[in-house]
């Protein structure tokens, strides 16, 4: 319950903070490329259930249908606004909505698509999902440079697969077996030091 009221009240205050850059933003997305203003994808949430994850669009309209559902390295699909959001990771600003709809926490594992939650094991599957999926959380932190990370494999898909996503897991089981409300206020912290070296 703590845990809630706490997104709620700090969800709130990120729109209050970030409302009008958020509409700067906005604007800048649909000056920058054709296109919605928002990414909507499918995820997977608490309890296996699936919602819309929402996320200022970073690449062209039809990305989908021109690659895979990773990004690796500069992805030639992500767009000129697209590439600073992603680094500044301001591209995630939107989802303070999904925060207050209740799909979602400030922090707690990043949700995946149901093609890789397809893949979990049982064990770790059922721990992961058994809170809800976060905006930032430690192993974000530490995978902050995926896409590049993915560039220099010889086969990105599969390497996300069989050594990326594992590592992952094992951390997301990790984080939802210990998290307290004080261990996420420190990965907020670390979130935000970041944010500010990346700015």
């Amino acid at each position: 319950m703590a845990k809630r009221v706490f997104d709620v009240v700090v969800a709130l205050g990120g729109l209050a903070v970030f409302g009008l850059p958020m509409l700067a933003i906005a604007l800048w997305i649909r000056l920058d490329s054709a296109g919605p203003v928002f990414f909507r994808q499918q995820r997977v949430g608490r309890a296996g259930r699936t919602f819309m994850i929402h996320k200022f669009r970073t690449m062209v309209a039809d990305a989908p249908s021109l690659g895979p559902a990773i990004t690796v390295g500069h992805d030639p699909r992500i767009t000129r606004a697209g590439a600073w959001l992603r680094r500044a990771k301001l591209d995630e600003l939107p989802q303070l909505i999904d925060v207050l709809a209740g799909h979602m926490s400030i922090v707690g594992p990043r949700p995946e698509v149901p093609q890789y939650v397809a893949l979990y094991p049982a064990a770790l599957r059922d721990r992961v999902l058994s809170v809800r999926p976060g905006i930032t959380d430690p192993v974000s932190l530490r995978f902050v440079d995926e896409g590049e990370l993915l560039a220099r494999a010889a086969d990105p898909e599969r390497e996300y697969r069989e050594v990326i996503l594992p590592a992952k897991l094992q951390a997301a089981a990790a984080y939802a077996a210990q998290a307290t409300l004080w261990s996420d206020l420190g990965v907020i912290g670390r979130t935000l030091a970041l944010l500010a070296r990346r700015g």
